[in-house]
């Protein structure tokens, strides 16, 4: 009996995919985790599910176990890799230096090619991919959204609760629907904005694609915030989808074609500085020297281009504010601002939005539990795997209140809808703004 259970597990073995030679996991990559634990407290997956495969430590493993062949690239398997965030808190925090955002960024579009997803996963994901890095395409989506919510529908299958029985992804997904407004439908920035006085710098700016929906008085307060810092910003009309959504989930053709796309839309437009003011966003602009590095024809102008990206806030740090900036209001207030994973510990920026607020007068700047950890939007992350996102948006919420701030400072959409969606579950009407919108009102003396 031993021995058929023993041909059996070897039967289905072989017959399981494995990864294909295209740039699986680096072997040497996997070889530097010493497994010493470190990255356990600081992730957000083992955190809420208590796994060791559902950890980095536990994922190096598995990625070994299947580069070996002996662990099969099987559901099982995959739903491990799948629980990952991707947030990169544990590259942040270990001590042997495991570059495990490297690694995977690799096991991803090896799990998209070599592994059979169900027909309910297939189906969401090419709702995804198929809509959310196309503007115009999501926005032929928000027509009947936006009548679902003014008649009143949203409200009524919220109440019924029927939706997460039915769904918990497609649940989860209309419940991050933030309020559509007339400004989703359009673009209305020109291409080409003057700067106000001396003009000290000639910038280009991504509008990105779920935030030139959902929240568009973003990229408006931020053309202001730089205008008005002597900056002529430069808007390509052919500009798309940098990419980061697809990357972050193996979707790598995908990823490569919009990359390459995204670079010729600016590849005449002369600027000094490519700006982004969406943390995924910005994290994968300056991947694309990686994402391209295969490609002979866009590897070059790969590298050039990353080297121009700029997070706003990282840039207006760098160069500093020239305009005038004014109290919000006339008793000191206190802000919160929330570290976006993929500006933390993907590009490593903490400081500078921090020394942009604190600019503003009359502000006080508060620190909350946790600031590390994912708040459970990560992309697609929240609808992908919702259990493990609510419980993390429950969290990062809490926190976030505990410290007593009137407002929320957000640099990233997700981060922006997610929250934003706890703070309503939670019976709380805080205001989460982009840092961009605080200057904003601040350099045009706008009152909170």
């Amino acid at each position: 009996m031993a021995q058929l259970d023993l041909k059996t597990q070897n039967l289905e073995l072989s017959t399981q995919h494995s990864f294909d030679p295209d740039h699986p996991p680096d072997p040497k990559l996997i070889d530097t985790c010493v497994h010493c634990g470190f990255c356990l407290s600081t992730c957000p997956s083992y955190r809420v599910i208590g796994k060791e495969t559902d950890s980095p430590r536990g994922r190096i493993y598995l990625m070994d176990g299947v580069n070996e062949g002996t662990i099969p690239l099987s559901p099982a398997t995959v739903e491990h890799f799948d629980t990952c965030l991707g947030c990169l808190a544990c590259v942040t925090t270990c001590p042997s230096g495991v570059q495990y955002d490297q690694l995977i960024a690799a096991t991803r579009p090896q799990i998209e090619r070599n592994h059979q997803r169900s027909l309910s996963e297939k189906l969401l994901r090419a709702l995804i991919f198929k809509t959310f890095p196309y503007p115009s395409r999501l926005r032929i989506l928000l027509r009947p959204l936006g009548l679902y919510q003014k008649l009143g529908l949203q409200r009524l299958v919220r109440s019924l609760g029927f939706l997460p029985r039915i769904s918990p992804r497609l649940a989860a997904m209309e419940s991050m629907l933030p309020p559509i407004s007339p400004q989703a439908f359009q673009d209305n920035l020109p291409e080409l904005i003057p700067a106000q006085g001396e003009k000290r710098y000639r910038v280009g700016m991504l509008l990105g694609c779920v935030q030139r929906l959902f929240n568009p008085e973003v990229n408006d307060a931020t053309v202001r915030v730089l205008t008005a810092n002597g900056c002529e910003v430069v808007i390509p009309r052919g500009q798309g989808c940098c990419g980061a959504l697809s990357h972050h989930q193996g979707q790598e053709e995908q990823a490569k074609t919009l990359a390459r796309q995204m670079i010729d839309s600016f590849a005449d437009a002369g600027v000094d500085y490519v700006l982004i003011n969406a943390s995924g966003c910005g994290h994968t602009l300056k991947e694309y020297e990686r994402i391209l590095a295969d490609d002979s024809l866009y590897a070059e102008k790969a590298k050039q281009f990353a080297s121009q990206v700029r997070d706003v806030q990282e840039f207006l740090a760098e160069v500093g504010l020239t305009a005038k900036l004014s109290p919000l209001q006339a008793d000191p207030l206190p802000i919160v601002y929330q570290d976006a994973c993929h500006m933390l510990h993907g590009q490593k920026i903490s400081v500078q939005p921090r020394q942009l607020l604190r600019q503003i007068p009359g502000v006080q700047l508060r620190e909350p539990l946790d600031a590390a950890l994912c708040c459970g939007s990560a992309g697609v992350y929240n609808i992908l795997q919702p259990e493990v996102a609510e419980e993390l948006g429950r969290q990062k919420v809490r926190n976030l209140l505990n410290t007593g701030a009137s407002i929320i400072a957000s640099a990233n959409i997700g981060c922006f809808v997610q929250i934003s969606k706890h703070l309503q579950l939670q019976g709380k009407s805080i205001p989460v703004l982009h840092p961009m919108q605080l200057l904003d009102y601040s350099i045009r003396g706008v009152q909170l």
